[in-house]
């Protein structure tokens, strides 16, 4: 079977043969601004800070000592189950019941000291 071509192309382009109406790409006749509040490199809007708010203090700022930096890799390590929705006595007493050895000393600084007892997932999933 013989196809026909215009313009003496055989591919799809010679046969849909496009035709622009102007010599060119368009340019843009007037400068567009942008909205007020748009974020736009070299833009001078500020914008405000990332925040995450979890009982009442800046998730950004949040300074913490070495007691509650061990607390935070407890609820982090998968090891001793799901720690949302009980607190981190109950979730120690639950892994230490399951044979699972948690730490002691998370034990001792949740039993002595005065630190949270929410974990560190709460109120934030």
């Amino acid at each position: 079977m013989a196809s026909s071509t215009r313009g003496g192309r055989g591919d799809v382009k010679g046969f849909f043969r496009q035709r622009k109406k102007s010599g060119g790409i368009a340019k843009p006749k007037g400068k567009k601004s942008s909205p007020i509040h748009s974020a736009v490199f070299g833009s001078d809007v500020a914008q405000p800070p990332a925040v995450l708010v979890s009982h009442a203090s800046l998730d950004l700022t949040d300074d913490y000592d070495d007691n509650e930096e061990m607390l935070r890799q407890f609820d982090m390590n998968m090891k001793y189950g799901p720690c949302l929705g009980m607190t981190r006595l109950a979730r120690w007493e639950r892994a230490h019941s399951l044979g699972l050895n948690p730490p002691k000393d998370v034990e001792r600084l949740l039993r002595q000291a005065k630190v949270r007892s929410d974990c560190l997932w709460d109120a934030r999933v």
